[in-house]
């Protein structure tokens, strides 16, 4: 079997960027994605998700961004992947679900089932939407009615003349109540209240936000989503929902789920229809557990304190669209920043043999 310079697991935003300059760079190598078809995780997204809808896509490298109008979102961005894979040549093998990655004497393997692919390097961009997370609560089990999470969420419609209980403070917490408000019964729950951003969001608070992301990944700790610590907005199409008081009546968490609604600490009960988890997702790093590269914290260390692609603790990987560059346009830039890493390694390898 030959052996490859570097493999990319995952096509979304980071994966086509990375993939795109080590195409430039001459640096042969495949990507594997998990999706049938074009569009990453962008496919997956409700119907009713517009392009008005979703905070900036950024254009990929070499292109122009999607066009931001009413089209749907999990079909403009799919149209636009699929179409820069043909007009780049980008060589993407699908679907391939990677089972896990592996040392052999010095060389990595990616097996997907019978499948296997040797490799020097390794660029990660998985992403976070297959690893989507629900906290346990008691009685969580026993509840009848719907439990459905932001990957699960069917568009709107599906919550006419149902009594809705959003839990979470993220940004999809915010934009489900937007549309759910003017429809139907809403109630609001989040472990911390909101922090609501009443100045404009520049440029420089952007960089603040990134670096605090950073922070965490430079001690070894999970990382936490850029838009957690940059604050909440409303936009446009909220306002309706904010003039009912949907986001003023925010509650507490509950202390325990029943069949039928919820119990809070103070005793009283809620019913409620659906539980609607906006509780955000861990990153989609299982395969890669046979490497040992987290730290006592739980987290990977990325090298240039946070600000990096590489793994300080195995310098042939590479992760994109991980902590600070968790973000359509910080994707772009780390694929960049890993394909060089990865150009650097190669190049290391070649003069220790040389030598």
């Amino acid at each position: 079997m030959s052996i490859l310079e570097s493999v990319v697991i995952g096509a979304g935003q980071a994966g086509l960027s990375a993939s795109y300059h080590l195409l430039r760079l001459g640096i042969e190598h495949v990507v594997l994605d998990a999706n049938a078809r074009p569009g990453g995780a962008w496919q997956h997204r409700w119907d009713a998700l517009t392009m008005r809808d979703v905070h900036r896509v950024a254009e990929l490298p070499g292109d122009d961004a999607p066009v931001h109008d009413h089209a749907r979102a999990n079909l403009a961005v799919p149209q636009t992947f699929a179409a820069y894979e043909h007009s780049h040549d980008l060589p993407v093998i699908r679907p391939v679900h990677v089972d896990e990655v592996f040392g052999d004497e010095g060389i990595l393997v990616v097996r997907a089932g019978e499948r296997s692919w040797r490799t020097r390097t390794l660029i990660n961009a998985t992403g976070t939407w297959m690893q989507p997370f629900v906290p346990h609560y008691p009685g969580i089990e026993t509840f009848v009615g719907e439990q459905l999470h932001t990957v699960d969420y069917p568009g709107p419609e599906h919550f006419r003349g149902k009594r809705v209980l959003v839990v979470g403070g993220g940004a999809s917490a915010v934009q489900f109540l937007g549309a759910l408000a003017p429809l139907t019964d809403v109630l609001w729950a989040t472990r911390k209240p909101p922090v609501w951003r009443t100045d404009d969001f520049t440029p420089e608070a952007g960089a603040a936000a990134v670096a605090l992301v950073e922070q965490r990944v430079a001690q070894g700790l999970p990382p936490e989503s850029v838009v957690s610590v940059t604050g909440l907005m409303l936009r446009p199409q909220e306002r309706e929902a904010e003039r009912l008081g949907a986001y003023a009546a925010r509650l507490p968490m509950f202390s325990s789920i029943e069949p039928d609604g919820v119990r809070w600490a103070d005793g009283s009960f809620e019913r409620v229809d659906v539980i609607l988890w906006a509780t955000g997702f861990r990153p989609a790093i299982a395969h890669l557990a046979p490497l040992h590269l987290r730290s006592p914290q739980g987290g990977i260390r990325l090298d240039r304190d946070g600000r990096g692609t590489t793994a300080v603790a195995d310098p042939r990987i590479q992760l994109v669209g991980y902590g600070p560059s968790a973000s359509t346009i910080g994707a772009n830039r780390a694929g960049r920043t890993a394909a060089r890493a990865v150009r650097r390694h190669l190049a290391q390898l070649t003069v220790g043999v040389a030598e």
